[in-house]
């Protein structure tokens, strides 16, 4: 008897999920220690706090404080793969916001400043949210499901 397609590709489907939390959690952790801490040429709180605050974003600290915190943590969340859905539709939200407030008007190309990478990283954190964390992540460990 022929096997299914899908059956063949279901032992390296179920590793999918992994890939993804490791690379989008990297990279929300690097945007946020800018934000957060002003690594690597980051603004900081100060400088994310001007920049919303030029966006007409009110109250720029608290929004500064918000973005930042989200982008780390919630990077950090979905890269161990803790409280994995909670943590990425936080990050949806954070790129529809960026999208809407920052990136539309540039067009979609991301060389010009466009909506094209928060697409991206809003696409891939939502497919965590319906996947779910995949293995090796501390939600299948403890076996919480968000």
């Amino acid at each position: 008897m022929l096997r299914n397609q899908s059956d063949h590709l279901k032992p390296a489907a179920i590793w999918a999920p992994l890939i993804i939390r490791v690379v989008l959690g990297i990279i929300f952790m690097a945007h946020g220690a800018q934000k957060l801490f002003g690594a690597f040429d980051g603004g900081g709180i100060s400088g994310t706090a001007g920049f919303l605050g030029d966006l007409g974003l009110q109250p720029a600290s608290f929004w500064a404080w918000v973005v930042a915190l989200v982008e780390f943590f919630g990077g950090l969340a979905v890269f161990i793969g803790l409280l994995t859905g909670v943590a990425a539709l936080l990050l949806v939200a954070n790129m529809i916001v960026a999208m809407a407030a920052v990136h539309w008007s540039q067009g979609f190309f991301a060389a010009q400043g466009g909506f094209e990478f928060p697409l991206a990283l809003a696409a891939m954190a939502l497919s965590l949210v319906f996947s779910g964390p995949g293995v090796l992540s501390v939600d299948r460990y403890i076996r919480w499901r968000f």
